[in-house]
């Protein structure tokens, strides 16, 4: 790489790639010389089972006592901002599922309600109460996984199976309706990729009813043990200062003690008719807002989404075409839409800019709860033990698909 004052071969000053002034890549990471005596620099990751994804984080301990961390997130970049900026608004869904690719029903149906919003266009109750019912069936299998690996990383393993067995039920239903189990390509601008299928809402209803005694069973073999508790109940804490700081949302928030929901407080699809409560951390085995209350928080809000889907279920109408207001050619007037919904992992939105009747949208901008709750990390791991770094991660529930993107 030229250096800054050499030319280049026809004589004209060579472009200048950087600046000498700037700091070296790596200077983010810890150097020899932040280190005192007895402390020492040590990795975890990025191949590592417990970080849930491609994540590094870099510690600098001294013993067993983690002094200061340094997350190094990129792995897993695949530049789908970019991506998106270069192909059809429809075409962009199947990208959105591959961010959070474990709650891909809630990637696509945000981003499908921002370009409605940037349309100008609704739905029809009968695909409004589609896009509730797989919202919280996506929510309780996502919830699953947050709990079933979460209890493994601490080192309980019959609860990761019978999460996994119940999460694998909801994937049978995704799988009948869309015939996709990971990545869905569901929710369409407008509309739905396919309508319910015959006896689909019977078998729905039939995995609620069987669901509920087995989520019983777990949440007592989990979240009451002795154990289990010890191990999360006064680590990770999460002030509710903190996390209105930092900017957290979903379960993330919830678990320091603050009341925010957007199903509630700025509802879509219809959220405000239904009945449900917003769980809320009330620290029954320590200080608000440790590990063991972002875990809980997930467990109980699997109750409500079984609420959810019954009265979706109930008050869905027999008939209405799911793709009547899916536009052949999205082409919007020029402008922007931002539109925010709450996925399994927290306040997910979609900031799109559009030009005038262009196919392809001009800005495409996702605001990940991952990446945001990942901002924080630093700041409560500091005088936690090394064990307890892989209980703290995991209790944040990233998946480092939507961090990077």
């Amino acid at each position: 790489m030229d250096k800054p004052g050499s030319t280049g071969f026809d004589g004209a000053p060579a472009v200048t790639l950087y600046d000498e002034e700037l700091p070296p890549d790596n200077s983010y990471a810890f150097s020899p010389e932040d280190l005192e005596e007895d402390e020492m620099i040590l990795n975890m990751g990025p191949q590592h089972p417990s970080t849930h994804g491609v994540l590094r984080v870099e510690l600098k301990t001294d013993g067993e006592i983690v002094k200061d961390s340094r997350p190094h997130i990129g792995y897993l970049h695949r530049n789908f901002e970019k991506h998106a900026e270069n192909i059809d608004y429809q075409g962009v869904i199947p990208f959105t599922d591959r961010m959070d690719y474990v709650g891909s029903m809630g990637n696509s149906l945000a981003y499908a309600l921002t370009v409605e919003k940037l349309l100008g266009i609704g739905v029809g109750e009968r695909v409004a109460g589609i896009r509730v019912i797989t919202a919280e069936l996506q929510r309780i299998a996502s919830h699953l996984l947050a709990m079933g690996t979460y209890g493994m990383d601490i080192g309980a393993f019959t609860p990761f199976l019978l999460c996994f067995q119940q999460r694998e039920r909801v994937l049978d239903l995704f799988e009948w309706l869309c015939g996709a189990r990971l990545l869905y390509n569901y929710n369409w601008v407008g509309g739905v990729s396919h309508d319910l299928p015959e006896g689909w809402t019977d078998k729905c209803r039939r995995f609620l009813d069987e669901f509920v005694p087995v989520l019983d069973e777990v949440d007592k073999l989990l979240s009451h043990n002795k154990i289990f508790i010890r191990r999360t109940a006064d680590i990770g804490i999460i002030t509710p200062e903190m996390a209105k700081d930092y900017a957290l949302s979903g379960p993330n928030l919830r678990g320091s003690g603050i009341d925010w929901d957007l199903r509630r407080d700025d509802p879509y699809l219809g959220y405000e008719n239904y009945d449900f409560n917003v769980i809320v951390a009330d620290s029954p085995h320590g200080p608000v807002g440790s590990c063991w209350d972002r875990y809980f928080v997930r467990v109980r809000e699997m109750y409500e989404s079984v609420k959810i889907v019954r009265q979706a279920l109930d008050r869905l109408p027999a008939e209405g075409d799911v793709q009547e207001n899916v536009p052949r050619f999205v082409r919007p007037l020029a402008g922007e839409a931002y539109c925010r919904s709450e996925a399994p992992r927290g306040e997910l939105a979609f900031y799109i800019v559009a030009e005038n009747k262009k196919p392809i949208p001009y800005r495409v901008k996702g605001r990940s709860p991952c990446f945001v709750a990942m901002g924080l990390f630093h700041e409560i791991t500091r005088g936690e033990m090394i064990a307890d770094i892989i209980a703290i991660i995991g209790s944040l529930d990233i998946v480092l698909g939507e961090i990077d993107r």
